[in-house]
């Protein structure tokens, strides 16, 4: 590598914590606290805020609407900087409707769409200049929404909690810079320094993390899944089409090993009828989070705990802030040791 390429290089890394996400958002760092079902709540989310980031809830974390604006109000009434709103936008939200029209009166600064096509929230969105950033697991379906309107994507790899995708970020996040005119931030993978630095090297625009939260005071959820997130194991994580009728992530625990994570062969059939497809997917979805949330909150052997790979990086429960402050410091240390070792390069 020559000086002038060297030098190039030592801007590019230099400036990696201030990517495009900052300017997006108006936030100190480029990282959304991703929407966790069932484990995001008004703490976290303030604690996001507190912390320099921007939290993202799921509007399925309320019962009812009238929760969920309840909430929402709390929330932006709370935090000085960005609050987003997961949706999920296909039929198994049955009050996806309304929603977003709460969503659009409480002025949120962006939206995150989920599970469906995103066409009548960038719709609404947009005359109230509220972003729309697309989960998107591949090319194909990302040319779509940046067509449809889309102010970003969340590029969900292969290292995602949840709703991950198939390819890795090496691949995921390159492919996606190389043919989008819009910002791509990178979701899963990440719960340590190296790992961050990793995702801006190949282009990311921002950070989605969600994982490593889990294990913190301010979530509500129980202790033995804050504990499960610490014990357990990146080769621990499994996935299923049990939960929502989509591949989702869980801990392979004692229960979902029995439970297995395969749709068994009468489901199989269900979902092979167009006409009951979409029934049989509503309550796939119902009785999967009813499931998740029992396994969150109580005591119970039937534990089907969402989480991701990177729990790996999670070695003990600590405060958002300080998880934050840590993972920050953490980059500078391996970045700098990686600028370092440019610099000296002839």
């Amino acid at each position: 590598m020559n000086k002038k390429s060297a030098r190039a290089k030592l801007f590019q890394y230099n400036n990696l914590m201030h990517a495009s996400l900052c300017d997006i958002l108006n936030i100190k760092y480029p990282i959304i606290m991703a929407p966790m079902f069932l484990v995001t709540n008004e703490k976290m989310m303030i604690e996001a805020d507190q912390s320099g980031i921007s939290g993202c809830i799921p509007a399925l974390n309320y019962r009812t609407p009238a929760e969920f604006q309840i909430n929402i109000k709390k929330i932006r009434a709370s935090c000085k900087n960005a609050i987003g709103v997961n949706l999920i936008v296909n039929q198994s939200n049955p009050y996806f409707p309304e929603q977003l029209k709460i969503l659009i009166a409480e002025n949120v600064d962006y939206v995150i769409t989920s599970l469906g096509s995103p066409a009548t929230v960038i719709a609404a969105c947009r005359p109230k200049k509220i972003k729309v950033f697309c989960d998107v697991t591949d090319l194909s379906y990302a040319k779509k929404v940046e067509a449809m309107g889309a102010d970003a994507v969340i590029a969900v790899n292969s290292g995602a909690g949840g709703h991950a995708g198939n390819i890795p970020s090496s691949v995921l996040i390159p492919l996606l810079k190389n043919n989008l005119k819009i910002p791509v931030i990178s979701a899963g993978g990440v719960g340590d320094g190296i790992s961050a630095l990793a995702m801006f090297a190949l282009g990311a625009d921002g950070l989605s993390i969600g994982t490593m939260f889990i294990a913190s005071p301010e979530a509500d959820v129980s202790n033995d899944y804050k504990q499960a997130i610490i014990n357990y194991g990146a080769q621990d994580i499994v996935k299923t089409t049990k939960i929502s009728g989509s591949p989702c992530t869980v801990i392979n625990t004692p229960y979902v090993k029995k439970m297995g994570t395969n749709q068994n062969w009468f489901e199989a059939i269900l979902y092979k009828n167009k006409t009951l497809k979409k029934y049989v997917k509503m309550f796939t979805f119902y009785l999967g989070m009813k499931a998740l949330e029992k396994a969150a909150f109580s005591a119970t052997y039937k534990s089907v705990w969402c989480a991701g790979p990177s729990l790996e990086f999670v070695h003990e429960i600590r405060p958002i802030k300080e998880s934050v402050e840590k993972l920050i410091q953490d980059f500078k240390e391996r970045k700098d040791a990686f600028i370092n070792s440019i610099s000296h390069t002839k």
